[in-house]
């Protein structure tokens, strides 16, 4: 409700409940010209006469009962509203509706989620993982998680995190069998990629650069990019993140490490408004802890 017309209600009611448009001008710190002139504005736009005037007392017609008791309703609203609005700036609250890449469910987002529903009560969340554009304004969500670099847009980017991408291969894979891996070794076996990450290489010492053969699988999905590596169909950039438990055990491993990859940025998305609800700010600091941490 706009506030001309939630300020033209007021005049109404106040003038009602004080039965004198010189009393109501009083209340509201206006003159007893303006209130009569909104008055007949008011019944004007109606087409009725609100009020039966008298020298000494206004009372309500039928019409300007049912007026009043509208605009009773109308202002009620109107005050709940603007009250739960200012709870969600104020105070974390609501559903959090937020969007990230397939690959942050394996585990990227659990710690930052744990946080947010054990330290605020009211927040409850609803996740959408995928790999696909995301049109916030159409579907309502919060908060988008977005690798870069991010395109042209109406939209606010802040960046969370800066990570490490790394060449892997399954222990058991046949490149894994020889002593040291060069580039040149990768030419015979198969390489995996996800269809937007096909960064250049970089060597540690010469500093010269180079590009990796050209993909047998191409996959629009990280985390079946990661699936096939395991399953042995070859060997794939990967976000160090996502695979640590499994450099940890063992079950992968990196491999060229004379050649150094560039890192990939994590954003948090959010459409371009002038102020952010709590929850959606409480959401942007509990994922810039995490991801600081990784």
């Amino acid at each position: 409700m706009s506030d001309k017309l939630t300020k033209t209600l007021n005049i109404f009611v106040r003038t009602v409940q004080t039965g004198s448009m010189s009393k109501a001008a009083a209340d509201l710190l206006m003159t007893t010209s303006a209130i009569s002139q909104q008055i007949k504005q008011i019944e004007q736009d109606v087409g009725l006469s609100l009020f039966s005037r008298s020298p000494r007392e206004l009372t309500l017609t039928e019409a300007g009962e049912l007026y009043y008791q509208s605009c009773l309703q109308m202002l009620a609203v109107a005050t709940a509203t603007s009250e739960q609005l200012q709870h969600l700036q104020n105070c974390p609250s609501g559903q959090l509706k937020l969007a990230a890449p397939v690959g942050f469910g394996g585990g990227l987002l659990s710690e930052p989620v744990k946080h947010l529903i054990n330290q605020f009560s009211d927040i409850d969340v609803h996740l959408t993982l995928s790999d696909e554009p995301i049109d916030m304004i159409r579907t309502g969500i919060d908060l988008v998680l977005a690798i870069g670099p991010l395109e042209d847009s109406n939209l606010i980017a802040r960046q969370l995190a800066s990570w490490p991408l790394i060449l892997c291969v399954h222990k058991n894979h046949a490149l894994a069998q020889q002593p040291k891996i060069t580039l040149d070794d990768l030419k015979a076996h198969n390489r995996i990629a996800h269809i937007a990450v096909d960064p250049a290489l970089t060597h540690l010492t010469r500093g010269e650069s180079t590009t990796l053969p050209k993909a047998r699988i191409a996959i629009n999905n990280m985390q079946t990019v990661i699936q096939f590596v395991l399953d042995e169909l070859g060997y794939a950039i990967l976000p160090e993140p996502e695979v640590r438990n499994f450099l940890a055990t063992g079950e992968l491993l990196e491999i060229c490490t004379d050649w150094q990859l560039p890192h990939y940025d994590v954003f948090a998305l959010t459409p371009a408004r002038d102020t952010l609800a709590a929850k959606t700010k409480a959401a942007i600091k509990a994922l810039n802890a995490s991801f600081s941490a990784i």
